[in-house]
């Protein structure tokens, strides 16, 4: 089993950035968890600030052995059509998320935070459940995988 983590706009500075909303593990802390907690799973991890890179990656996926991947976009969520239109091209599940939840964020005036045009297109979505958020998230995509090799 293969999974690609790709890790969004400012993620790489978990542990310093808004320790109460985003927790005080860092990207290394959880990409560690995550290896720990699968240890049958052969994982990737990929962050980038940059939007096209992102595009990039998902791109490269598409006549890959990857068997699907869990992404946060950060930012890039509310607004990123490319990456929206990435995800579409492909054939294995997606699932994203979010270390908050997003749509709680309204409370704080973000009400920006609550729209993901990532969403409707990967096979689910999972926030506000801090790092287990990407344990849920890898757990989501072995389930989906499962059910697809047994049909």
């Amino acid at each position: 089993m293969k999974i690609l983590i790709i890790h969004g706009a400012n993620l790489g500075i978990l542990g310093k950035r808004e320790p109460e909303i985003y927790g005080t593990l860092t990207l290394d802390e959880i990409n560690g968890i995550l290896m720990s907690e699968f240890p049958n799973v052969e994982f990737e991890f990929f962050n980038s600030n940059f939007e096209g890179e992102i595009v990039n990656k998902l791109n490269s996926l598409i006549d890959s052995d990857f068997d699907g991947v869990v992404i946060n976009p950060g930012a890039f969520t509310h607004y990123s059509y490319a990456i929206r239109d990435a995800i579409s091209a492909l054939k294995i599940p997606v699932v994203e998320v979010h270390l908050s939840n997003i749509y709680a964020r309204a409370q704080s005036g973000e009400t920006f935070r609550q729209i993901s045009v990532i969403a409707p297109v990967c096979k689910g979505y999972i926030a506000g459940f801090g790092h287990l958020s990407y344990i849920l998230g890898v757990e989501a995509i072995l389930k989906l995988i499962e059910k697809q090799k047994a049909k």
